[in-house]
């Protein structure tokens, strides 16, 4: 059952941030509380009062910027699933979304929301963090940019401060040449292991790579020893080296035995994933 709380409906995100650093601990963010308020109803989490943003204006645009797509941390997903500018621009993020849990939590859900929540086995942040996303953090006192690989810190933490808010995500527009991926597996609603893979193709080879891996573990990461194993190879050179690839990324996803799987089974099915999300973009 739900327990009474305080609604705050601040009009400002330095309003936010000033509410954030008052009362502390005892606040939370809601934006759609798809994730938050399920929380709450089971008794995992509590909080006092509970800071309205939906009101806030710009947080939903959507645009092309000086070389990359922003993206306003209340924008939900059905917003994203539906937008022309990303069909064009970023269809690997369009997919994603449209396999985003279920259509109720797509109307409701943010982008923000399931970003900042850093529920394990979520799925945006993986692919942005193959992406090269910028997440851009907003206080009182000013902005800070915060690299997608460096914002998540461990289950249901980022490196947000305790008064910041989370008010834009910034993906660079990937060039002619450039190529991205997700996939994703599980047997229950939430998937077991995702791998998302992002690289340039030039002349047969592949450079820029990218590879990330998420939902095996406590939160996604980046795979620098994996990519610089295959950055700069001819494609089947490159090919040949997936299986070592593979092994890396299933090591560096720091699986977790539980209900979705055993570790050394999502370390395995990260190998796999891995050479399908590779072999998609270069065969």
């Amino acid at each position: 059952m739900l327990k009474r709380f305080r609604l705050e409906e601040p009009e400002s995100a330095a309003e936010v941030s000033e509410l954030l650093g008052r009362f502390g601990d005892s606040a939370k963010i809601y934006a759609g509380g798809t994730e938050l308020l399920l929380a709450m109803k089971e008794g995992l989490v509590q909080y006092e009062r509970l800071i309205n943003v939906k009101k806030l204006t710009g947080l939903s645009a959507l645009a092309a910027d000086n070389g990359a797509i922003k993206i306003g941390a209340l924008c939900t997903h059905h917003q994203l699933e539906t937008s022309a500018l990303l069909q064009e621009k970023l269809p690997t993020l369009v997919k994603l979304e449209q396999n985003v849990a279920n259509v109720r939590v797509r109307q409701a859900g943010s982008i923000g929301g399931n970003l900042c929540f850093a529920e394990p086995h979520a799925d945006p942040g993986t692919l942005l963090i193959a992406l090269g996303a910028t997440m851009v953090a907003e206080k009182s006192s000013g902005k800070r940019e915060i690299a997608a690989a460096n914002f998540f810190v461990d289950a249901y933490e980022t490196s947000l401060q305790a008064d910041e808010l989370l008010t834009e995500i910034r993906v660079p527009t990937p060039g002619a040449n450039s190529r991205s991926a997700y996939l994703k597996f599980g047997y229950l609603e939430r998937p077991s292991v995702g791998v998302a893979v992002a690289l340039t193709l030039n002349s047969g080879t592949v450079n820029d790579v990218k590879i990330a891996v998420g939902c095996a573990g406590p939160a996604p990461k980046r795979v620098a020893e994996a990519e610089a194993l295959l950055n700069g190879k001819s494609t089947a050179e490159a090919v040949s080296l997936l299986p070592q690839a593979g092994a890396i990324a299933g090591r560096a996803a720091d699986a977790i035995s539980d209900l979705h799987g055993a570790q050394d089974y999502k370390e395995h099915i990260v190998g796999v994933l891995l050479k399908r999300a590779f072999n998609s973009m270069v065969g």
